[in-house]
């Protein structure tokens, strides 16, 4: 039988509720819990900006991590300084992640807004989808040609050649492909 059953839960050390918590007690881990928990808290409250719910966030986050740790737990070791180097570590964290948010927000503020550009950039990615959309409806002889021609860049005798098609038939497949796509992209003229 073991000393730990001999004091109170509230006598014991927070190594011993420790050893206790690794040993499969919760019991053992809640009264940590109930000692530390209002520490944590004040800390990440100083931390983290006065964010009363962010801290109490991080808090919890520090007691699932030491939880899910207690099994490693080495004995011995101070757990208030466990539990703090845990904390120190979920701060740290925080503000890598805000710093990134913050370099991305101030050089998205400091890049001038030109809404004329915006809207440029919407209708050619509109215009470029439905483009996609119009080649893709394409019989596929009519879209190689297509690509061959104008996404390849490669000149008709090159474009009949590899096809193996007099160099008219590529011109009028050409033709052909021109009148279907200006007929879907139709709506997207400025009038």
């Amino acid at each position: 039988m073991s000393i730990f059953h001999f004091k109170p839960l509230r006598q014991q050390t927070d190594e011993q509720l420790m050893a206790r918590a690794a040993a499969g007690s919760d019991t053992a881990f809640e009264e940590l819990y109930r000692r530390y928990a209002r520490r944590l808290k004040g800390f990440f409250f100083l931390q983290l900006g006065g964010d009363e719910e962010l801290a109490a966030d991080a808090m919890h986050d520090v007691f699932l991590r030491a939880y899910e740790a207690r099994s490693s737990y080495q004995e011995g070791r101070r757990v208030d300084t466990w539990l703090f180097t845990i904390a120190y570590n979920i701060c740290r964290n925080h503000y890598r992640s805000n710093a990134y948010e913050a370099q991305l927000l101030a050089t998205l503020d400091s890049e001038p807004v030109n809404d004329q550009q915006i809207e440029v950039e919407l209708d050619e990615a509109t215009l470029d989808q439905a483009l996609e959309q119009a080649l893709a409806e394409l019989p596929p002889s009519l879209h190689q040609i297509f690509s061959l021609h104008y996404q390849e860049e490669l000149t008709i005798p090159q474009i009949a050649e590899i096809v193996d098609i007099p160099e008219g038939t590529v011109k009028s497949r050409l033709h052909k492909t021109m009148n279907i796509i200006r007929k879907k992209l139709k709506k997207y003229e400025d009038k």
